[in-house]
């Protein structure tokens, strides 16, 4: 059989794709006339409800004399506000990860006993399949680490005897698996890339039993394995902070749907991991770093507040970065007021580019979390505050830590994977309906006409 190669700007495939853009377009206004709620969001941004959940809460407005108002912006963790979850953990100096992988999947925090035991397991899971980097990671190199990463969710599918068992007993199981394999994947996935298509020396590292899922990241992925304690400890509170944030993040949402329908775990998991590369969800703290790197090109002065309110009118205006209009790492779905990851991440930025050097990176940073929002309120009708959100400054610490942006969305990824497992978990307990939202069509009828009759 003949084969065609077809690019997408030959005039065949233009003319296609011109029908395309004639007959699918929706008029804005119908979604108004029938109430449609785009996005699953009503137009001051409150979610339309679709599911109840116990694994964690998103909180960004209060009751006030009986009326709804913006407030300071928390997430809890099985009850627990995350805040005090990470303090706990920096007032002991302990790494976290493990400690929240076990209060999401469980619904309590373990004590010392559990907590090392649980930790082994992790340890113990944290093994590819015999050949897997060869056969899997080595022998197809991927340029997008989150294309490969969803490619090596599902290959490992064919190495379970029992992938399509979703008992619970089985399904928790394959959750240990993928949230212990998600770093060294993605790490492997990294390195292979990079050697064989940039030429740089393979080095790969077994993970270290004795070290934590943060400590190993850089362990794996530095070859020398070296990192300082507060790398590992920032790293670690990343990870801490991106596990989970309620049902109806995209990325989550999409596992409790595509659970819903019965399907394995591998395939729920690699449609997550879809959703999640999106630059509107996951991919967004790449277009931060992307962002102020174009800004501090084109911004002479970074100290000079005129100049960089400037700058970010023209990046609403179009006019400058990517032409989106977009100010990226500024405004949240739920969040008004703050978002409570990017707070505490702000408070350790500080420390860690003072440790790296980049003290008036961070200034600028703190300069345009102030006025974004201000340009955004002059420049916009906008329904609620607006402020920083977690990707703002998670960027900026991957940046300072060396790690190369293919793997900033990967390591959103091994922190969500205890979300969306604990998701799974739930939705595959509690629902007995697959998820169907209702579409209304606004076609018109039309007659059928016989093939030798249409011009």
């Amino acid at each position: 059989m003949a084969k065609y190669s077809y690019s997408s700007n030959t005039p065949e495939i233009e003319e296609l794709a011109s029908k395309c853009i004639s007959n699918y377009h929706i008029e804005p206004e119908l979604y108004t006339r029938y109430d449609v709620k785009r996005g699953l969001r009503d137009i001051n941004g409150k979610g339309v409800l679709a599911g109840l959940t116990d694994i964690s809460e998103v909180c960004s407005t209060k009751e006030v004399d009986g009326e709804i108002v913006p407030c300071e912006g928390q997430l809890f963790y099985r009850g627990i506000n995350v805040k005090n979850l990470v303090n706990g953990f920096i007032k002991d100096n302990r790494f976290g990860f493990e400690e929240t992988v076990y209060l999401l999947l469980f619904g309590y925090l373990p004590n010392k006993t559990q907590l090392a035991e649980f930790t082994s397991m992790l340890c113990n899971f944290r093994t590819l399949p015999v050949n897997f980097t060869r056969d899997v990671l080595m022998k197809s190199p991927n340029n997008d680490m989150m294309n490969m990463l969803a490619r090596s969710v599902l290959t490992l599918y064919s190495y379970d005897d029992n992938p399509n068992d979703i008992s619970i007993p089985n399904v928790l199981r394959q959750c240990l698996e993928l949230i212990s394999l998600f770093p060294v994947i993605s790490v492997y996935g990294y390195q292979t890339f990079s050697h064989y298509k940039n030429g740089e020396s393979l080095v790969i590292h077994n993970p270290n039993p004795k070290l934590s899922t943060a400590e190993n990241i850089l362990y794996m992925l530095r070859p020398n394995s070296k990192y300082s304690e507060l790398e590992a400890r920032i790293l670690d509170m990343a990870l801490v902070l991106h596990a989970e944030h309620g049902g109806g993040n995209n990325s989550t949402f999409t596992t409790h749907v595509v659970t819903s329908s019965g399907t394995d775990t591998y395939s729920t998991i690699a449609a997550s991991l879809g959703s999640l590369k999106g630059p509107k969800h996951g991919g967004a703290n790449i277009k931060v770093v992307q962002m102020f790197e174009d800004m501090m090109f084109n911004v002479k002065d970074w100290e000079d507040e005129d100049e960089v309110k400037n700058y970010l009118k023209n990046l609403l205006n179009r006019k400058a970065f990517d032409n989106a209009g977009l100010i990226y790492g500024i405004g949240h779905a739920v969040y008004s007021i703050s978002d409570p990851r990017a707070e505490i991440f702000k408070k350790f930025v500080n420390k860690l580019a003072v440790e790296k050097g980049y003290q008036k990176q961070f200034g600028l940073y703190s300069m345009v979390e102030r006025l974004a929002p201000e340009v955004i309120a002059e420049q916009r009708k906008i329904y609620k505050g607006v402020s920083a959100n977690v990707d703002f400054y998670s960027g900026f610490i991957y940046k300072m830590l060396g790690i190369p942006n293919e793997l900033f969305t990967p390591l959103f990824a091994m922190s969500r994977i205890v979300g969306w497992s604990a998701h799974r978990i739930e939705e595959l307990l509690n629902a007995s309906k697959i998820i169907r939202p209702a579409y209304k069509s606004v076609s018109e009828r039309r007659e059928y006409i016989d093939l030798a009759n249409r011009g």
